[in-house]
């Protein structure tokens, strides 16, 4: 599928929802994610420099009397609207593309707003990022369907282990310095959501643009997509560099500019220090010898460090610390040889009675107990795909969960599942 067929079907599924315009808060429903920023009319005005075009990845115009700078490119669905947006700011040439990380949200628009002499900036693990992604596209191109509840694309050709097309024409290790139209741009590598994030500094406006290490939302340490692994403790000291250059306003690729010194060290502060505890709690718990299950049922954010949800989960970033520090081997014998625990579970049903598993499938969700009546579903489902039983106390569980969630990622794979499920129960 390519990447303007991909437009044309995020369009057509989210046609359905309301439009509306961007808040700090990102959504809980995927699709309604995508579409925010939909209904602006008019770029948002930051500073006589700097303007927004609002989106699910945010793009950032910057002029300067020699020309203009555009940081982050956003998805290629956003790309017509955000280029119409500030456009109308300015048409001056496009000198600098800045891209603060490698992700599709931020890089999709980037040859639409690429004119001949453009230089693209990027920090230099960009190239291997790409590569890693392009090396998984298949298996990205279907869980990133399944997290946004959308249609899973056709498989291309594999492209083999360097396959990227690798835009910038600028890679730099830890800082890079331009000054354009009088105006300095400091760009520092700032790794958390990626290992190639950035952040932009413009000393002149006190403005920093923070890419996605600051949302409103716990981050996505780990990330039900997949992913490799993200440093909690890589988050803390970017976040550090972010506090020690003062900035009197801070633009976050997802959300609304924060504005004022003291609202932008609060909210840092907060989130810095929410992600450490995470961290700190996640290891604490490993070197007194608890298992990542207990840890993910115990963590929990102390009331002023309660950050919301919305977007990244922390049981999820507890296992990704846990295993990104150690891997996936649980300590349990069985667990090192390659039959899955799922391969007796044929032998269990033998012994319990299909009928038998179902029905305490059914009376676990009946009590609320979704979670247990998943894995009871799928125990019956191993043995018997079709068990209509199971498969109707499965949907349940998931509509269960799916009615009580409040994260976006969640909320997407859940749909992608209840689909799934329907559509075994009608036969498909």
């Amino acid at each position: 599928m390519t990447r303007a067929q991909v437009g044309l079907l995020l369009l057509s599924v989210c046609i359905t929802f309301p439009l509306i315009a961007q808040t700090d808060q990102i959504p809980d429903n995927p699709l309604i994610a995508l579409r925010v920023g939909s209904d602006q009319k008019q770029a948002l005005k930051v500073h006589d420099a700097i303007f927004q075009a609002i989106g699910f990845g945010n793009t950032f115009l910057v002029t300067t009397r020699d020309g203009n700078v555009i940081i982050d490119t956003s998805l290629a669905f956003n790309v017509a609207r955000h280029k119409q947006l500030l456009e109308a700011i300015s048409k001056g040439p496009i000198k600098y593309i800045i891209l603060t990380h490698a992700h599709g949200d931020h890089t999709g628009g980037v040859t639409a707003w690429k004119q001949p002499g453009t230089n693209i900036i990027a920090q230099q693990n960009h190239v291997e990022f790409q590569h890693y992604q392009a090396r998984l596209a298949g298996f990205y191109a279907r869980n990133n369907a399944a997290q946004f509840a959308l249609p899973i694309p056709p498989q291309n050709e594999w492209k083999g282990n360097y396959g990227a097309t690798i835009e910038p024409t600028i890679l730099f290790d830890d800082k890079y310095e331009f000054e354009l139209g009088g105006v300095k741009f400091e760009i520092l590598h700032t790794p958390g959501e990626t290992y190639d994030h950035l952040t932009v500094w413009i000393p002149q406006y006190k403005a920093v643009f923070v890419g996605d290490n600051y949302y409103d939302s716990f981050p996505n340490i780990y990330t039900l997509r997949g992913t490799q692994p993200r440093w909690a403790l890589d988050y803390v000291n970017s976040l550090n560099k972010v506090l020690a250059l003062k900035p009197e306003v801070m633009l976050p690729s997802h959300g609304m500019p924060v504005h004022s010194n003291a609202e932008i060290v609060k909210r840092v502060t907060r989130y810095r220090d929410a992600i450490q505890y995470v961290h700190d709690e996640t290891v604490k718990g490993m070197n007194a010898g608890k298992d990542v299950w207990a840890l993910m049922r115990e963590i929990k954010l102390p009331t002023a460090l309660d950050i919301g949800e919305s977007y990244g989960k922390l049981s999820w970033s507890v296992r990704g610390i846990y295993e990104g520090y150690v891997g996936w081997f649980d300590l349990k014998p069985a667990s090192v040889y390659e039959l899955p625990v799922n391969a007796v579970y044929s032998d269990l049903v033998k012994l319990a009675g299909v009928e038998a598993v179902a029905k305490l499938a059914a009376e676990r969700v009946a009590n609320g107990q979704a979670t247990a009546a998943l894995h009871l579903s799928e125990i019956v489902l191993t043995a018997d795909p079709n068990h209509r039983g199971a498969l109707e106390a499965k949907l349940k569980a998931l509509e269960y969960l799916r009615d009580r969630c409040r994260n976006s990622n969640e909320r997407g794979w859940l749909e992608h599942f209840i689909r799934e499920t329907k559509m075994k129960l009608e036969g498909k």
